[in-house]
C-alpha cells in the first residue's frame, strides 16, 4: 500500500526514446513545481514493444503499449504512467484514470521524403511507409496512385526504414519529431484538411490511481485545461464509434475562446470512401460534442464502413 506521506513519485514508462523523453519531461515539470519532490523512472517493456513484426490491429491494438505499465500501478510498484495519448485505449482499468493532460504539441502528421519532395510532388507509384490505417485511408483518398507500405517500430526505426526499405517517403506524427529535436527531418506538415490527425495525437497524458489523492495533488498543476477538453471531445467521438487502431478514424478538436470546434471522419480501408463532418459547441461540453458528431457520422453511412472493417 502507498505511503501517504511520501515525497516520492515513480513513473512507469516504456523504454523507447520518445517515451523516455516524455517521462523525463514530466519528471522535470513535477520537480520544478514541487521543491520537496523526488521523481524516479521505471522502464517497463510492454507487449507492444516485444511484437514488432505484426500489425497492431492483429495482435490486440493500443492496449499492448499500456497493459504492463498499468499492472505495475495496480501493484503499487509505480505511481503514474506518462502516455502519448494517441496510443492509449479508450477504456481504462476501473481503478485507474486519466488525471492530467499537458499542453498539446503540434497534432499534425508530417511527410518525410527521401528527396525532399512534398506530397503533391511524389511520383506516381511512389512508396510511402506508415503503420496507421487512419493515415493509409486518407493518403489513398488524396493520392490513390501511391503505394502504401506497412511499417512499425519506434521513431528512429521508421526513419531508418526510409532508406533501408527503399521507400520514397514516410508519414509520422509531428509531435514526436519536435520533442526529439528532429524537426529538421520534416519535409512537409500535412494539414488536417488533407489528413485529419488521430485522436489525442500530440497530447501527453498522465494516468494515475483514482483514489491516490497524494499523487493527484502533485500532478494536477501540470494539467492544461484547453488540451484536456479537446482530448475529451476526441475520445468521446472515438468511444461512440468504438474506434481502435484497426479502424480508419480521424478526429481533431480546436478551441477558440469558449468555443470547441470538432472535425471527424471515418474511411474505408482502400481510401475510396471518406465520410467527414464537423460540429461546434461550448467548451464546457466536450463529451457531448464528441458523441453528437459521432452520431451524425454514423447516420451518414459510417456504420456500414465500420461493420465491414470490424468484420474483416
Amino acid at each position: 500500500m502507498p505511503d501517504i506521506f511520501s515525497n516520492k513519485i515513480t513513473i512507469g514508462t516504456r523504454g523507447s526514446p520518445l517515451a523516455l523523453w516524455q517521462a523525463h519531461w514530466v519528471k522535470s515539470q513535477l520537480e520544478s513545481v514541487h521543491d520537496d519532490l523526488t521523481v524516479e523512472l521505471v522502464k517497463i517493456k510492454t507487449s507492444g514493444d516485444k511484437i514488432q513484426d505484426v500489425p497492431l490491429a492483429k495482435v490486440g491494438g493500443k492496449g499492448l503499449f499500456t497493459k504492463e505499465i498499468e499492472e505495475s500501478m495496480l501493484r503499487y510498484e509505480t505511481d503514474i504512467a506518462v502516455h502519448s495519448m494517441k496510443d492509449v485505449p479508450i477504456q481504462f482499468p476501473p481503478s485507474l484514470t486519466l488525471s492530467v493532460v499537458t499542453e498539446r504539441e503540434d497534432p499534425r502528421d508530417v511527410l518525410i521524403s527521401r528527396n525532399s519532395l512534398k506530397l503533391d510532388d511524389l511520383s506516381k507509384g511512389a512508396k510511402v511507409g506508415t503503420g496507421s490505417f487512419r493515415r493509409t485511408t486518407q493518403l489513398l483518398h488524396y493520392r490513390p496512385d501511391l503505394e502504401v507500405v506497412p511499417m512499425r517500430g519506434n521513431l528512429q526505426t521508421r526513419l531508418d526504414k526510409l532508406e533501408s526499405e527503399g521507400l520514397d517517403a514516410i508519414i509520422l506524427a509531428a509531435a514526436g519529431l519536435i520533442r526529439l529535436d528532429m524537426a529538421d527531418r520534416i519535409t512537409e506538415f500535412i494539414e488536417p484538411e488533407i489528413m485529419l490527425p488521430g485522436g489525442g495525437q500530440g497530447a501527453i497524458g498522465i494516468e494515475s490511481r483514482k483514489e491516490d489523492l497524494r499523487v493527484m495533488n502533485r500532478i494536477f498543476p501540470l494539467d492544461h485545461e484547453e488540451s484536456h477538453r479537446a482530448l475529451e471531445a476526441e475520445r468521446s467521438f472515438l468511444t461512440r464509434l468504438e474506434g481502435g487502431c484497426q479502424v480508419p478514424i480521424g478526429v481533431y478538436a480546436m478551441i477558440q475562446g469558449d468555443i470547441l470546434h470538432l472535425r471527424g471522419l471515418v474511411g474505408s480501408l482502400d481510401g475510396k470512401q471518406i465520410i467527414k463532418a464537423e460540429k461546434t459547441g461550448p467548451i464546457e461540453d466536450p463529451v457531448g460534442i464528441g458523441m453528437e458528431l459521432a452520431g451524425e457520422i454514423l447516420e451518414m453511412g459510417a456504420d456500414k464502413i465500420l461493420k465491414e472493417v470490424y468484420g474483416s
